[in-house]
């Protein structure tokens, strides 16, 4: 395949030669890309930068790639969901890897850094509003993967199997799946922040057992995902993302981290009231640890 040239309905560009959603072209994307999904958090990263080379804006994407304490890093806005984490990961790398003008897979293979930077909800009463998660996995319960030939490995497969169990997963639901983050970005960037399992959830309401009217499936699914243990192993949050993020960015030859900061607590329902402040403290953490 990476010697086929990419048809026009595959791999489709803008008339300015840049991907079709992103509207990025190589030279807009730094080795190291912290992804948000607020398009407002892009411009509370790059305040940072020393300075500002490029600022791009197509839909919900936003691009701001400059420098930071002598360090190319670009901050980009992928929106809400794994849906777009699909856009977006699958368009970065053809950027990265692809020779855009002659539409061919380049000889030589780049990667990417790719540190997601969000706001989720505890499940678990030990992790308060207010503090910083990495996620060692990221259980997709949105079935993304299972479009692409994934290959979960042993340890994977093990936990990914006994979290269905104990969930007694509703077999109407796509599959749950679970893929480990970078190694290596976890422990640069997250290395004294709380670990674990990031449960990566189809929607923001009934999905993450929010009941604004609608009846729920399953009302006791929370409790359920805070109950699971397997040796240090358990699930601390929701968000939205990085089930997607770790699985594609692994399947590409990304590296892949999530750092979020917890928003709400779901157990004690406490929700943080400076989430600014505290985002801004991420942030800067962030950026001086990429």
């Amino acid at each position: 395949m990476e010697k086929e040239i990419l048809q026009d309905s595959e791999l489709i560009l803008n008339p300015d030669g840049s991907v079709y959603h992103l509207k990025l072209r190589e030279e807009h994307v730094a080795d190291t890309v912290i992804l948000v999904g607020d398009q407002g958090r892009v411009a509370a990263i790059s305040k940072f930068f020393d300075r500002v080379d490029h600022k791009i804006q197509n839909r919900e994407f936003v691009t701001h790639t400059g420098v930071y304490k002598g360090k190319s890093i670009t901050a980009l806005s992928t929106g809400i969901g794994t849906d777009n984490i699909d856009i977006v990961l699958n368009e970065l790398h053809a950027v990265a890897n692809i020779d855009l003008e002659n539409r061919r897979f380049k000889a030589d293979h780049r990667s990417l850094n790719l540190i997601r930077v969000g706001t989720s909800g505890s499940l678990q009463a030990d992790i308060p509003a207010g503090a910083y998660i990495v996620s060692q996995f990221g259980l997709g319960l949105d079935g993304l993967i299972y479009y692409y030939n994934y290959e979960f490995d042993s340890e994977e497969a093990a936990l990914r199997n006994e979290i269905i169990a104990h969930l007694k997963w509703n077999p109407d639901l796509a599959t749950p799946y679970l893929v480990k983050g970078s190694p290596k970005l976890m422990e640069q960037i997250g290395h004294d922040m709380k670990k674990g399992i990031t449960a990566t959830a189809t929607g923001f309401y009934g999905p993450q057992g929010r009941r604004l009217g609608l009846p729920l499936s399953n009302e006791t699914m929370n409790e359920s995902l805070q109950t699971f243990a397997s040796g240090d192993h358990r699930i601390i949050n929701f968000e939205m993302e990085t089930s997607a993020l770790y699985g594609l960015g692994k399947m590409l030859g990304h590296h892949c981290c999530t750092c979020c900061l917890v928003l709400a607590n779901r157990e004690k329902k406490e929700f943080i009231e400076n989430h600014d402040e505290a985002m801004e403290g991420l942030i800067q953490t962030v950026l001086e640890r990429a």
